[in-house]
């Protein structure tokens, strides 16, 4: 709930144990179900200078299954269609950002976490894990110029074995470490010619 000095009241039904519609005084504005006083159950949400939320409530918190949209600030143009838990993304979530780009998979309060799918607009796109709110574990990078690296992320960085495969024929199996080839490896291009051995910083230091 939020506490606003000034204008704060139900202007209509029930805001203790029943549907009605509470308006605070910088015109934010709830319509929806009510239980102890408290947001709970099914209802919509309208905060000024920021958006939208429709969907479930318990305990004055988002909880269930809603959709927040958001009309302003750093975040205008974004929408979250999914699980909610103590008034954060939790469970599974598809959202969508203004500049077109959309993620779809697990949340865990707020970050994403678990199996997902990222799509960027451009035609790029991620399937794989996230912890904690990065890219983490096995995944698969497609770039739409036909790139594709499957292999291993860590802490958001492409991390430990893996196979780069370019459009152009370019192979790339081995190692990867803070994004790039570092450890054993093999670089097979396009003509034929292999580069074989160990790799740092994205560059053969001990052919073998």
């Amino acid at each position: 709930m939020w506490c606003n000095v000034g204008f704060a009241e139900c202007i209509e039904g029930d805001c203790n144990n029943g549907y009605g519609t509470y308006k605070w005084a910088d015109g934010t504005k709830y319509i929806g179900e009510w239980k102890g006083n408290k947001l709970s159950g099914l209802g919509t949400l309208t905060i000024a200078d920021e958006g939208k939320y429709v969907g479930g409530w318990k305990d004055g918190k988002k909880d269930g299954q809603g959709t927040f949209s958001w009309a302003s600030g750093k975040f205008a143009g974004d929408k979250y269609v999914g699980e909610w838990k103590d008034d954060k993304h939790h469970g599974l979530g598809t959202y969508t950002f203004a500049n077109g780009d959309k993620h779809f998979g697990r949340w865990k309060y707020g970050k994403r976490d678990g199996q997902a799918t990222y799509i960027y607009a451009n035609g790029d796109k991620y399937v794989g894990e996230y912890k904690d709110g990065k890219r983490d574990g096995q995944a698969t990078f497609t770039w739409a110029s036909g790139d594709k690296y499957v292999g291993e992320y860590k802490d958001g960085k492409r991390d430990g074995q893996a196979t780069l495969t370019n459009a152009n024929g370019d192979k790339y199996v081995g190692e990867y470490k803070d994004g790039k080839r570092d450890g054993q490896g093999t670089l097979t291009w396009a003509d034929g010619i292999v580069e074989r051995g160990i790799w740092k910083n994205g560059k053969l230091v001990k052919p073998n």
